[in-house]
């Protein structure tokens, strides 16, 4: 949905409580068709994080997928010295971009299976030329990717209030990282004309300590969810903990509307594209009253945030997948396909 001029409060929430209801009835289908646990008659997976994500090591100890996840018949393991028995290698992409020189010259066995891993955006993830016919499965953000990994998503969950944090200011924005060149920034420089955003973050002068980001946007109405790269399907923290998880209205900038709604109801966001200038923007903003800004809260009546932070979480939802996947895959490109 485009709007040409500021939406009237009537068209915003009959079409809001059309799309919570058909997105109710989406976000059903894919849970019930998600697999929770492996076959518990299946040998166990031996899965080797070749690498973990910026060398973070994360305690293995135990039976880490099913005591933590209730995921079943999957050993995660961290020693590379049962590269010869395991099933599964998983390596980040972070890493590899540092070269060869630690990477295995072939698989242990034939059957072995080699998973590529990102969360960045192609802009952000370099040095991926002549990795080609070398990984069997690519794990991203991407939906269209084998093991699919996305930032946060809404699992279903009743309620019977909606609980919104009191609020006492605005708009606000936490950014670490701030480039002129970047769309973002270019948004950001236009709607700052019109309206007043208080800023947080290393690339302002009001950092954040660790745990007090939650707390700083909930007490702010909206929040900019801008993503720091255009790409399909990424859709990173911005939105899921900095906004939806804090209890506050994101302005989303990132992949078209419809991508957005494709993990979150239609009326539970705010795209800049739904209005054609920052100041209508700016202008729909100021103007909203109570009633109207309740309805983006209407998810939380059947829906609640999960994160997805915890890399050991990650690489166990490789064990849900790995009967399903294709055993003869392999990437001829991977460059090609991530940039695609």
């Amino acid at each position: 949905m485009r709007f040409s001029n500021v939406p009237t409060l009537k068209t915003l929430v009959t079409a809001g409580l059309f799309a919570t209801t058909l997105w109710n009835l989406k976000s059903f289908i894919y849970h019930f068709e998600m697999p929770a646990k492996v076959p518990t008659s299946i040998a166990p997976l031996t899965l080797l994080v070749w690498d973990w994500p910026s060398h973070r090591a994360l305690n293995l100890s135990g039976d880490i997928c099913a005591d933590l996840y209730s995921i079943q018949g999957c050993q995660l393991t961290d020693d590379r010295r049962l590269f010869d028995r395991a099933d599964v290698v998983v390596f980040h992409h972070q890493e590899l971009q540092r070269g060869r020189a630690n990477f295995p010259k072939q698989r242990s066995v034939p059957l072995q299976k080699w998973v590529w891993v990102t969360l960045e955006s192609p802009p952000h993830t370099r040095a991926l030329a002549g990795w080609k016919d070398i990984f069997n499965w690519v794990m991203t953000y991407r939906q269209d990717s084998d093991i699919f990994i996305p930032y946060g998503e809404l699992m279903l969950h009743s309620s019977t209030s909606v609980d919104i944090p009191d609020k006492t200011g605005l708009v606000s924005w936490v950014i670490s990282n701030y480039h002129h060149s970047q769309k973002r920034a270019q948004v950001y420089k236009n709607l700052s004309r019109h309206l007043h955003v208080d800023i947080f973050g290393k690339a302002s002068k009001k950092p954040l300590c660790e745990t007090c980001l939650l707390a700083t946007t909930s007490r702010y109405k909206f929040y900019l969810a801008f993503e720091n790269s255009i790409h399909q399907d990424y859709i990173t923290e911005k939105l899921w903990r900095n906004a939806l998880l804090a209890g506050t209205v994101p302005v989303v900038l990132g992949p078209p509307r419809a991508n957005y709604e494709k993990f979150i109801p239609a009326d539970s966001f705010i795209h800049v594209e739904d209005f054609g200038s920052m100041q209508e923007l700016t202008s729909f903003i100021k103007s909203m009253n109570a009633s109207r800004y309740r309805q983006f809260f209407e998810w939380k009546k059947t829906h609640k945030v999960k994160l997805y932070e915890d890399w050991r979480e990650r690489f166990c939802t490789i064990c849900t997948r790995y009967h399903t996947l294709p055993k003869e895959k392999l990437y001829p490109d991977l460059e090609n396909w991530f940039r695609t």
